[in-house]
């Protein structure tokens, strides 16, 4: 059997869903915060099979393929099934159905991406990235869940809510912006958007972490004020009348 460099980047999309499937495990025995850590795991995974991808420079479609199954298992079923596990259960089947979302409608999300690859706008995505609907469930277990003492009682309450909103922004026309790439081109291209990135990192190291969700609520109403403000222009006739979907480019990325 030939091993050729594609298998590089195979290896860490492998290792993405493999650390998915880990979480499952933990979430199933009650280890929360280490089914959380997981899903955090697979999405250092998730990144580093694209950055090898480019630096072997063998991306391909079978990547992309790999890629997209990986993601539905660490960034849909498990965070699907923690939630489940966490809180969601008492609902019952009102509970399984809610649970279910994340990993239903992130599934959809990653069809529409795969199909829509080519040709597309490399600044922003369409609908909210499914990794970052993942993290987002991570940082919420991680902020206000305790081994001890359990979900915060107000956390509970909004956990149905979180979920759906999470689930209907994926399959969204909302436009969310790439993460910046370290490099001197992409600095000088934006340097406002690569100064936001620092900041952000900055204030959730200097608050251990505590500032973590919330600065991810602000991602996400940002696409949200965004969509809102492009809607309002083109209403009034301000915006460009060549729209156009905005997506990805046809890389081994997080979508």
């Amino acid at each position: 059997m030939k091993v050729t460099r594609a298998v590089v980047p195979s290896l860490f999309t492998v290792l993405n869903m493999f650390c998915g499937f880990m979480s499952i495990i933990n979430s199933s025995e009650g280890s929360f915060h280490a089914a959380a850590w997981f899903i955090v795991l697979a999405a250092g995974f998730d990144a580093l099979d694209g950055v090898m991808a480019r630096l072997t420079k063998s991306t391909s479609d079978f990547g992309v393929e790999i890629d997209s199954l990986s993601d539905v298992v660490s960034f849909g079923a498990a965070p699907s099934f923690l939630v489940y596990m966490l809180s969601l259960h008492q609902l019952e089947g009102a509970g399984i159905f809610l649970s279910s979302l994340l990993m239903i409608f992130g599934g959809l999300r990653l069809a529409r991406f795969n199909v829509n690859l080519v040709g597309h706008d490399k600044e922003f995505f369409v609908g909210l990235p499914i990794p970052v609907s993942a993290i987002t469930v991570v940082l919420f277990v991680l902020s206000y869940y305790s081994p001890s003492s359990g979900l915060h009682e107000e956390a509970a309450a909004w956990l149905p809510w979180m979920t759906v909103i999470l689930a209907l922004l994926m399959v969204s026309k909302i436009k969310y912006e790439t993460l910046p790439q370290i490099s001197r081109r992409a600095v000088r291209e934006n340097p406002v958007r690569f100064l936001f990135a620092t900041a952000a990192v900055l204030v959730i190291a200097v608050t251990r972490g505590d500032a973590a969700f919330p600065l991810a609520v602000l991602f996400i109403f940002q696409g949200l004020v965004r969509s809102m403000v492009h809607g309002m222009k083109h209403a009034l006739g301000l915006g460009p009348k060549n729209g156009g979907d905005d997506s990805s480019s046809p890389s081994r990325v997080d979508v």
